[in-house]
């Protein structure tokens, strides 16, 4: 296909997923009005709390600024500003999965609650280069008014493989199926233990257990901890906490060992951010 085509489909991806997602911030900053309601959605959760909704809210006005720039203008502002907007959000996902494993991208405001994965990272990859394309090749909103087959083609292939890597529509369906948020649904404690026992963080500890069951399990939202006695390399006693998250069909595991005098007050102090 011709750099045009590609760039032109490229085009109208960044923009309908600006204009979504731009929106559906704005729409779910409006509706926390409550302290702390931001509290698990986004980069917000990197910045004091009184920060979180104004931050929220500026990335939502930034995204709809972007795509009406885009669309509007040949501006290389706009463009280059989206190639930008991508590129921080990329980083920002990382580093979300990486120090606040527990929260949401928050990219499609409350849609998206589920814990950042390689999925929504790699969207944001996908989002960065397309951006890149439109940079680079001069489309602007004229060239989607009259699209060839080509670019339609293009259109589709892109979209189906940004639905792919995009957990809100496994969210969404499972919202649909359950009429209620993962918060909400009751989901037995052997269900997170089998898939707990089903995954890599289970078996590259299961060396270090000193006890086949666990001592003690509680749920937090959408989170099951499981605590197991265990003894490590050192021979010093400790307790391995597992997090399962218990949504979607390959939910993520987290586990933190805890050590000597810190392994008392678990369920006060330990927290899903732990890294594995």
């Amino acid at each position: 296909m011709a750099p045009e085509t590609l760039a032109t489909a490229a085009l109208a991806l960044v923009v309908l997923l600006l204009f979504l997602g731009g929106s559906a911030k704005a729409a779910t900053a409006g509706s926390h009005a409550e302290p702390g309601g931001l509290a698990r959605l986004g980069p917000g959760v990197l910045v004091p709390e009184r920060w979180r909704k104004p931050v929220m809210i500026f990335c939502a006005g930034a995204e709809v600024v972007l795509a009406a720039g885009l669309v509007f203008t040949a501006s290389p502002l706009p463009r280059w500003g989206t190639v930008t907007f991508f590129s921080v959000a990329t980083y920002v996902l990382w580093e979300l999965r990486r120090r606040r494993p527990d929260v949401g991208c928050g990219c499609f405001g409350d849609a998206s609650g589920s814990p950042v994965g390689l999925r929504s990272i790699g969207r944001a990859v996908v989002l960065t280069g397309a951006a890149v394309l439109v940079a680079v090749v001069p489309v602007t909103g004229r060239n989607l008014l009259s699209p060839s087959w080509h670019t339609l083609i293009a259109f589709g292939a892109g979209l189906a493989l940004l639905a792919v890597l995009s957990p809100e529509m496994e969210e969404s369906l499972a919202r649909v199926r359950h009429r209620a948020p993962c918060e909400q649904r009751p989901i037995a404690a052997p269900k997170a233990l089998a898939r707990l026992r089903s995954s890599s963080e289970w078996r590259s500890h299961l060396d270090l257990l000193t006890a086949a069951e666990p001592s003690d399990t509680w749920r937090e939202l959408c989170w099951r901890f499981f605590v197991y006695p265990a003894r490590v390399a050192s021979g010093a006693e400790a307790d391995v906490v597992f997090a399962v998250y218990l949504s979607g069909r390959r939910p993520p595991v987290r586990v933190a060992v805890v050590e000597g005098e810190a392994a008392g007050p678990l369920r006060k102090s330990i927290g899903v951010s732990a890294g594995h």
